[in-house]
């Protein structure tokens, strides 16, 4: 018996990331082309697992990666284009029943770049005050404390 792993998906600026969804998988097999993803395992109830899916864009199959967890396999799929985001995973405009996007995870990186930026600027702006030393302090009071003693 074959059927399809749940998979959830979303974008970044220089990634798209697949998360299939299979608890205590075996035999994973990722196979990662420019325009393609294939995967396979095997489930904890000997169930072959099996999804092929066409991207919508080009990713760097020598610069994309998979991680395998108990519950799941995470794909990091680099894009050729960055900063261009992916409306959709697949080419098919049908969404398949066994594609979802994860909201949880899914963030504005447009945004995300220019919230990095005012942080860089702010960290910026502290390492020019704490140059800015000003004058030595007195050291007057010092000599005060040569007479106590």
């Amino acid at each position: 018996m074959r059927q399809q792993a749940k998979v959830l998906w979303y974008d970044r600026a220089k990634y798209v990331f697949l998360e299939f969804c299979v608890e205590n998988s075996r035999d994973v097999k990722v196979e990662i082309e420019a325009k393609k993803v294939i995967f396979s395992c095997v489930n904890e109830d000997d169930i072959q697992m099996y999804n092929e899916i066409e991207l919508y864009d080009t990713v760097q199959p020598k610069d994309s990666r998979e991680k395998r967890s108990d519950r799941s396999i995470t794909c990091f799929l680099r894009k050729i284009k960055e900063k261009v985001a992916w409306t959709r995973l697949t080419k098919s405009t049908n969404k398949p029943a066994w594609l979802q996007t994860d909201f949880d995870n899914w963030r504005d990186w447009d945004s995300e770049e220019e919230g990095e930026m005012a942080l860089a600027e702010h960290y910026l702006d502290l390492i020019n005050s704490a140059k800015e030393k000003g004058p030595a302090p007195s050291m007057d009071d010092l000599d005060d404390l040569d007479d106590d003693i």
